[in-house]
């Protein structure tokens, strides 16, 4: 299943926690994040396939309709020169095209998804590296989605599962990569959206060492002993849990209230409590944790 489809679904959900008056706010400021060339900013104001994407997710959670024609010439733009993007935006790049409702379906991508193959690591994974021996579980879920965002198989799967298994500790939790073997919230979320979709197994320990990450506060720390919680693993945590039919209702008040705490009246979410900005990378994430907490 598309990757972004599935987190989709749930974010559709945030608006009935928001409101109408709140998800208008969160409109508005999407979209006064759009610049002349079809873009969406990033934190310096410049536009930004990332960010692009994040715009465009949030736009679709709050089911209002995207700017399809400013954003096919700026994706197509960017296609046109995909040569010299790196491995992050390449796999953006092909997940924003998948969103576009009268996008050329994969033909024109080749040349996006033969980019993403030249990140493929020596061990089957993939890494934000070229010619890497190992890979990471950010750069595995990334090239998953690209992949199935426009219903394509991904090669080699059986590359990715085994790259995934280098990266798993005895308690059941991911590092991202072998350079840093430090078992965290965002890697194991990403592991654990890839098991399932590649038809992995997954041992009811996962649930339990991310259920360790949470806070009392209300969010979930990055990873157990972090100074503070922040929302996109709070979202990404949440959205592991779910696929993995794990409890937590007794916790949904203390979450809520937790995401509650990063929201602004201007209409995006900030990441942590000290951080002074927001953006559109954090607004999409707040919209995916009230979407599992509207459950």
């Amino acid at each position: 299943m598309s990757l972004r489809l599935e987190m989709l679904q749930v974010a559709r959900l945030a608006g009935s926690v928001l409101g109408e008056e709140a998800c208008s706010l969160v409109e508005a400021y999407v979209r006064s994040q759009a610049n002349a060339d079809g873009g969406f900013r990033d934190r310096e104001g410049v536009s930004d396939l990332y960010y692009t994407c994040f715009a465009i997710d949030a736009l679709t959670a709050l089911q209002v309709e995207l700017p399809a024609e400013s954003l096919g010439r700026f994706l197509g733009s960017a296609r046109e020169g995909c040569e010299g993007l790196d491995f992050v935006h390449l796999c953006c790049l092909a997940r924003a095209y998948s969103a576009l409702p009268d996008r050329d379906g994969s033909a024109g991508l080749g040349r996006v998804l033969e980019a993403i193959e030249g990140y493929r690591s020596r061990d089957g994974g993939y890494n934000q590296i070229v010619g890497a021996e190992t890979g990471s579980a950010y750069a595995c879920f990334l090239a998953y989605g690209a992949y199935s965002d426009h219903r394509l198989a991904l090669p080699d799967p059986a590359g990715v599962a085994r790259c995934l298994d280098s990266l798993r500790s005895g308690e059941g939790a991911w590092a991202n990569d072998v350079e840093l073997p430090v078992p965290n919230v965002p890697a194991t979320a990403a592991a654990v959206t890839l098991c399932r979709n590649l038809r992995l197994p997954v041992g009811p320990e996962t649930a339990r060492w991310l259920l360790g990450a949470w806070h009392p506060s209300g969010g979930f720390l990055p990873f157990p002993g972090a100074p503070m919680p922040d929302l996109l693993s709070t979202a990404v945590a949440l959205h592991a849990l779910d696929g993995l039919q794990a409890e937590f209702s007794e916790r949904k008040e203390a979450m809520l209230d937790f995401v509650d705490s990063l929201w602004t009246a201007a209409g995006g979410f900030h990441g942590t409590w000290d951080d002074e900005e927001f953006d559109l990378e954090y607004t999409y994430y707040g919209l995916l944790a009230l979407g599992h907490l509207a459950l």
